[in-house]
């Protein structure tokens, strides 16, 4: 609300003094719920203010007590003592705070109906453009974005198997469930620490979405070939890569990032993997590329994660409508970049975590118009997406998935 920080940074930040494991999940469900229900929370305190909270802390204590009582089971009498506690020294703000929670407990039924246009919660601009793109799914998608994501695993293949990890699971008393079209992946009825997930220190298993998982299968990978994967961190299918053929000749994982880039070394070492990182700018590959084409790539453009905000409902907070035309130019000089790195007869695989088909199929349709030595190779229809003009789009929710776009292009 304030920095423009991402959520995750500021409860790293914030989380690593607070002692309590109770305590620091109840900090996380209180955050990540005012990101994901903001807008919808800010109108109903308009409604209750006779002027708007200049004071960034007291309208966020005054969110987060709305928050509680509108979505939460806490009692309402400890929702608002607790709240007003909290302000501390700005004793002026007490009464205040006291005051907009206490009518919004006694009139409820009339401010949810003066903020009703606001149920769906996210920023105009992104309404507008997720309506324009998906008319008929829009709807679908608004409340998927709302909702907590489940907890998709990614199956080790090279140290078990998903009937093996399944009973694992099973002696814990987790359920999980398999995909269909993602044999790598299981799906758990209920998110726990990872530190409960079996094997997960020795590499069995990892936590990815299962839209994220379908890459590696999608770059058809074969014994021998040189990959690289562009924009690779956190690392998550730079090691299903490798899990999937570990016979290649070589991977090369490049991010700009060289703190993110250690991210991916260090899922890399747990999963008993390895390949060649590299920080370098994906646009400018000539200051880190030898110069021998690779076989197959993975850009994993840098969107707008738009696919994925249930998972980061900061994003409705930190994204705005302007930034989309700016990644959209980001993505094409990379993606005109990289090209020439692919040998002919080579497969390009072109990801991103957003809906909006001006980052995806209008993306893909320009290159493709501007590169003659470039043809789709259409995506397998193995019972996931939409087929677009180009490509294939994942919307979220859709088979419990986050939303993602794949385009497969071959070099001829």
């Amino acid at each position: 609300m304030d920095n423009g920080q991402s959520l995750t940074v500021s409860l790293d930040n914030t989380l690593a003094s607070v002692a309590s494991h109770q305590d620091r999940a109840f900090i996380q469900m209180l955050c990540y719920g005012v990101c994901r229900h903001y807008h919808q929370l800010d109108a109903l305190l308009d409604e209750l203010a006779t002027k708007p909270l200049k004071d960034v802390e007291i309208k966020a204590l005054a969110l987060i007590g709305l928050y509680q009582l509108k979505f939460m089971r806490v009692k309402p009498h400890a929702a608002v003592s607790e709240t007003v506690y909290a302000i501390r020294k700005k004793t002026w703000a007490k009464g205040l705070i006291n005051a907009l929670l206490r009518t919004y407990l006694r009139e409820t039924e009339r401010l949810e109906a003066l903020t009703a246009d606001k149920a769906h919660s996210h920023p105009d601009w992104l309404l507008k453009r997720i309506r324009q793109d998906w008319p008929e799914q829009a709807e679908q998608i608004l409340l998927a974005n709302n909702r907590q994501a489940p907890m998709a695993l990614r199956i080790n293949r090279l140290k078990t198997d998903s009937d093996t990890y399944q009973q694992h699971l099973a002696e814990r008393g987790l359920a999980a469930d398999t995909v269909s079209f993602c044999p790598s992946a299981l799906v758990l009825d209920k998110a726990v620490a990872v530190d409960e997930l079996p094997d997960f220190a020795s590499g069995a298993v990892s936590v990815q979405d299962t839209a994220a998982q379908l890459a590696a299968g999608l770059l058809d990978l074969q014994p021998g070939q040189r990959v690289l994967d562009v924009c690779a961190a956190p690392g998550g299918k730079t090691a299903h890569i490798l899990e999937q053929q570990p016979q290649l000749q070589a991977l090369t994982a490049v991010d700009i990032d060289t703190a993110r880039l250690q991210r991916v070394a260090a899922n890399l070492h747990r999963l008993g993997l390895s390949a060649t990182l590299v920080s370098g700018d994906a646009a400018h590959p000539q200051s880190w590329w030898d110069g021998q084409p690779f076989d197959r790539i993975l850009l994993d453009a840098p969107c707008s994660a738009t696919g994925v905000i249930r998972r980061h409902p900061d994003i409705k907070l930190l994204r705005r409508a302007e930034d989309i035309s700016a990644l959209q130019t980001l993505q094409q000089r990379i993606l005109n970049a990289i090209w020439p790195l692919l040998a002919q007869g080579g497969l390009l695989l072109y990801a991103t975590c957003s809906v909006l088909k001006q980052e995806n199929e209008q993306q893909i349709q320009a290159f493709l118009a501007s590169h003659a030595d470039a043809e789709e190779l259409p995506c397998p229809e193995d019972g996931w997406g939409i087929a677009a003009n180009v490509g294939r789009q994942i919307l979220t929710g859709e088979s419990g998935m986050d939303g993602f776009y794949y385009a497969r292009l071959r070099k001829i």
